[in-house]
């Protein structure tokens, strides 16, 4: 999975070179946001490969041929950050990879919140992939705007509302609860070589607050995606990197669970610099 990441990080930045070195300021990091899906996707696809236990009861039972369904995804994960990275037949695998993700929303993690609707952790696994989602569509949408302008403007609405709600419910849930890693709200707690680590919380909580309201009520809505973007990004780099680092003397478990915390929050801020990268300039 680290291979995976890196092979397609040093793939993108050179594919991308050219918009980089022209990107001034909170451009270069918006410029990115592709790049940031691009790893996290390949990272993600080769877990997909360990075959049937990995699905375990993670695939309807209405499916039919349950065990192949994740090596499709990963598959399907591959060529999409391949798409991206090349960046060939960008609005078709854009498309396909929201359709995904809004498939797995509909099939797994929303029927998994409503069996247990006082569950935070379930609504947050909800918004998480429903803002994966949002991210691919409003690159959608931004590769449409020749095409099709009315998708276009709809896919990147959606994308804004999403993320805008994800991002004011993740605020939120760090004021709840700061003694929770910061970023994607999950079971994780706060590292205790984390120095202040409430105080850490109470600021990704603030900065993801106002640019959840920036971006819902659509003023300064690009910076304010950015900046969940560059939040993001900082946690993956500061806090997660160094706990995969940390986890690479544990068991194989521990190892597993530090890489997906690394590449969903890579993710997640790859798919908020897709809206900022989609909606026009403040």
């Amino acid at each position: 999975m680290c291979l995976a990441g890196l092979v397609y990080l040093a793939a993108g930045a050179f594919t991308f070179r050219k918009e980089i070195g022209a990107a001034r300021a909170w451009d270069k990091l918006i410029t990115l946001g592709p790049i940031f899906m691009a790893v996290s996707l390949a990272a993600f696809a080769p877990e997909h490969f360990r075959g049937p236990e990995f699905v375990q009861n993670m695939v309807p039972s209405y499916m039919p041929a349950r065990p192949y369904w994740a090596y499709f995804v990963g598959c399907a994960l591959l060529a999409a950050a391949t798409g991206l990275t090349v960046r060939k037949f960008e609005r078709l695998s854009t498309t396909l990879l929201g359709l995904m993700f809004f498939l797995f929303v509909c099939m797994l993690y929303l029927p998994s919140a409503l069996r247990h609707p006082g569950n935070r952790f379930a609504w947050a696994y909800m918004l998480r992939d429903l803002s994966f989602c949002a991210g691919a569509w409003a690159l959608a949408g931004l590769h449409s705007r020749a095409a099709s302008p009315r998708l276009s403007r709809g896919l990147i609405l959606f994308a804004r509302i999403v993320l805008a709600i994800a991002a004011i419910d993740y605020g939120a849930q760090h004021f709840l609860h700061p003694t929770s890693a910061p970023g994607v709200p999950l079971e994780m707690r706060t590292p205790a070589w984390v120095p202040i680590p409430s105080v850490w919380a109470y600021i990704a909580g603030a900065i993801l607050l106002a640019a959840g309201i920036g971006v819902a009520i659509n003023k300064k809505s690009r910076i304010a995606a950015a900046s969940i973007g560059a939040l993001m990004t900082a946690l993956t780099l500061f806090l997660y990197v160094p706990v995969l680092a940390l986890a690479c003397s544990g068991s194989a478990g521990d190892f597993n669970d530090a890489i997906n915390y690394v590449a969903d929050t890579l993710l997640y801020a790859g798919s908020a610099l897709a809206l900022a990268l989609a909606l026009p300039n403040d």
